[in-house]
This record gives structure tokens, sequence and C-alpha cells, in this order.
């Protein structure tokens, strides 16, 4: 049921049901005493639940597409892969929400380069911190007095903010095209719960617009996102596509450091060398794979799950030194490796999920 706690078994029959606390999928469920008491099922509680539905569908009723960047793997890149489509479609002049759910590591304000910034609050709710005028980011790191401070919270905590995130922030007037939604690794309370407020939020029954999913290329990684996608086929999340982070290793030969066999740096006598004698090889690129890929890689896997592969990202120097300076890696550095192919998955996404301008020109275009 769509209106399962978070922390239900499978096969929850929904709190409100007549079955609701003794149903055989209750055996066991931490919900099972409040359900079969009725706590959920109240005038008072369906009351509470509807004003929540109508609080998050006020919200997000201004705001065209909410994609959620997913991955069952931690540490493959879902924040550099949401800061750099935001960046990237604000830079193209569409108005970007970045929303930073991964409460106990929030690291897009140092991508999006908004670190140490603070939001205020007004009657119409959270002011977001604006990266630029079509970028707004909102994370819990706004809220932090300390940057480095532990966020330790439990599930219910956790869920509360999100859900604060979600009806709270004030987008701005004219909504946004497009809300990124930067989340944790896994299939946890987070994502089952931020699916759940979507789907509440979305009057057209159909929560997130959908969804991106990261991976690198090994198979530890792929093992785990292989979840992540059976999570969004079993909550009626649309894929939007695969992205294979980490692909390889590309950089110029000119932006090689090299060492000899004692370990010293000889960088300055190699590329002397190479300038002296072969100066050709100085702008070629030098490429090597840092992941071995499993099998047909994430390009079969996305294949065998029936879901659109959106492409390659390498790993680019240059990308990463965008996020760590919070700088738009296609604007900042247009003819490095990795520009093209992000620049093809942002196309691929407008492409997916058009605006309503873009909708229009298609229409006259084709008139």
């Amino acid at each position: 049921s769509s209106e399962a706690p978070s922390n239900a078994n499978e096969g929850c029959v929904g709190p409100t049901s007549q079955e609701a606390g003794k149903a055989a999928a209750c055996a066991g469920c931490p919900n099972q005493g409040a359900c079969s008491s009725g706590a959920f099922s109240s005038p008072a509680a369906l009351a509470a639940k509807e004003k929540e539905k109508a609080n998050l569908h006020n919200a997000l009723s201004e705001v065209s597409h909410v994609v959620l960047v997913l991955s069952g793997k931690g540490g493959v890149g879902k924040s550099t892969v949401s800061t750099q489509v935001a960046q990237s479609l604000s830079s193209r002049g569409y108005s970007v929400g970045l929303l930073d759910v991964d409460i106990c590591g929030p690291s897009i304000p140092r991508m999006a380069g908004v670190l140490g910034r603070e939001v205020h609050q007004s009657q119409s709710g959270w002011t977001p911190v604006y990266a630029n005028p079509n970028l707004a980011v909102m994370s819990i790191s706004f809220l932090l007095e300390e940057g480095d401070a532990a966020v330790v919270w439990r599930g219910p905590r956790k869920n509360g903010l999100i859900k604060q995130f979600l009806t709270e922030t004030d987008w701005g007037v004219g909504g946004l095209d497009y809300l990124i939604i930067d989340t944790p690794p896994g299939t946890s309370d987070e994502h089952i719960s931020i699916v759940q407020y979507l789907n509440d939020a979305r009057s057209s029954g159909q929560g997130a617009s959908g969804a991106i999913v990261v991976t690198t290329p090994e198979e530890v990684s792929m093992a785990d996102v292989r979840k992540e996608l059976n999570f969004c086929k079993k909550t009626s999340v649309p894929v939007l596509g695969v992205i294979e982070n980490m692909s390889g290793l590309q950089t110029k030969v000119s932006d090689m450091r090299f060492m000899n066999d004692q370990s010293d740096d000889c960088t300055n006598d190699v590329l002397s060398m190479l300038k002296e004698k072969c100066p050709e090889l100085l702008s070629m690129m030098a490429i090597t794979d840092v992941f071995p890929s499993a099998g047909t890689g994430p390009q079969g896997m996305a294949s065998k799950f029936g879901v659109p592969y959106l492409g390659k990202l390498p790993l680019d120097p240059n990308l990463l030194k965008s996020c760590e300076e919070g700088v738009s890696f296609v604007d900042q550095y247009p003819s490095s490796p990795g520009a093209t192919p992000l620049n093809n998955i942002v196309d691929k996404l407008i492409l997916a999920l058009p605006v309503e301008d873009d909708e229009e020109e298609a229409e006259a275009m084709e008139t």
C-alpha cells in the first residue's frame, strides 16, 4: 500500500485498511499494535493525513519534473551527477532546484559552490540558497551550526526533515522546471519515504517523474545497483536511465605526472623530452580502465532490466576539480573529455522530460 509506514513489513495492507494489524503480513511489524488499535484510521488521523497530502501537493504544484538520483552503492558519484546535471540544466536557462536528502553526508553545498551559506525562514517557508540565478539549493548542511557536526539521527527524524524540505522550501515565483533530488545510497527509510511523499504530492498519481541510477563498472557496485533498479520497479518509479560513472581515466598526456623507479617525481624531465622528441604526444589523450568491467557491464545491466542506458562518464580530473571548486563543469571545461558525455546525458534527460516551453516549441516546428 502507498500509505504504508516506511518501516512496515513487505505486503503491508495499509494502516487504514479494515485488515490493518490483523493480516498475515502484519505479524512482527513494529506498527502492528497501533494499526490494530485504529490509531491510523481515526477521524483525526485521517484528517491529519489529508492535510499532509494537501501541503505536499501545494508545495510541489509548481514543479514540472522531479528527478531522483539513486544508487544502491555509496561512492559511485551520485552527488557529482546530481550537481553537474543541475548546473548544466541551469546554464541552459532552466529553473532548477537541487535538494540534498543525504542527511548524514550532505556534500551538495560544496559541489554547488554554496558551502557555509545559510537558509532563511519567512512566511512562505525556507528560502533556499542560490548557486546562480537559475539554481536553488537546499540541504541540511545549511541548518547546522558546525560544518563538521555529525548528524546522528534515527529514521523517523530523518524522514521528518525530508518532509519539511518538500513542504516548506519556497522555490520561488514561477516554480521549477526540474527538481533534482540527491539521495543517500541504498533502499532504506529515506528512499521509501521520499517516494511516498512524492506520490502524495503529485495529483497525477505518479510521484517522481523518474530516476537516474548511477553505477561504476565493476560487479561490486552493480550487484547493489541491481537492487536499486528492483526498488524502482517495486515502487513504480520510472527509470530514466543508468549512468556508468568513472568508466575510465581520461586525461591529456601534458596533464599527467611521471615517476621513476625510485618513486621520484620526474614530470618536468619527461615532458621536456616529449616536447623535444615527440611534441604531438603532449596533446594526445591517455586512457586507462580504473575499475574492471564485469560481464556486459552497466550497459548490459540496463538492457536486462529494460531501462535506458544514458552513457559513460569518464574519471576526468577536471570534473573532480569542478565539484571541489563548486562550478559548472561543462561551462568551465567545455573541451575536457567528460564534457561531451555529460552534455549528451543532459540532452537525453530533457528529451525524456521536456518542459512546457520545449513541448510548445517542438509542436510549432512540426506544424
